[in-house]
């Protein structure tokens, strides 16, 4: 079982910055893929961005494609997501993710509780 733990969200106004931070349970972080995930109200959950084990390999939706950016530190067992730009309609819950392979698709087998992102107009 491997727990993730979401921090870093907030309030911020639109052009603003922050750093989502993915705490990972596990002494085997290295062997999972990471995603990132977002939920807004009345919508479904959408992917937003995944890494590989190495941090070689990385994904990301087009509406976030050159303002975030997925990285990983497998020796703090920690992903993160730095969203920089941040406009009214990237306000959702983002939730973490783990599981075998890298993918955009919510085919991960654990799941954080999420963070809230609010960005304000």
């Amino acid at each position: 079982q491997v727990q993730l733990v979401e921090s870093g969200g907030g309030l911020v106004q639109a052009g603003g910055s922050l750093r989502l931070s993915c705490a990972a349970s596990t002494r085997y972080f290295s062997n999972y893929a990471m995603g990132w995930f977002r939920q807004a109200p009345w919508k479904d959950r959408e992917f937003v961005a995944s890494i590989n084990w190495s941090g070689g390999t990385t994904y990301y939706a087009d509406s976030v494609k050159g303002r975030f950016t997925i990285s990983r530190d497998n020796a703090r067992n920690t992903v993160y997501l730095q969203m920089n730009s941040l406009r009214p309609e990237d306000t959702a819950v983002y939730f973490c993710a783990a599981g075998p392979a890298v993918t955009t698709l919510p085919d991960y087998d654990y799941w954080g509780q999420g963070t809230q992102v609010t960005v304000s107009a």
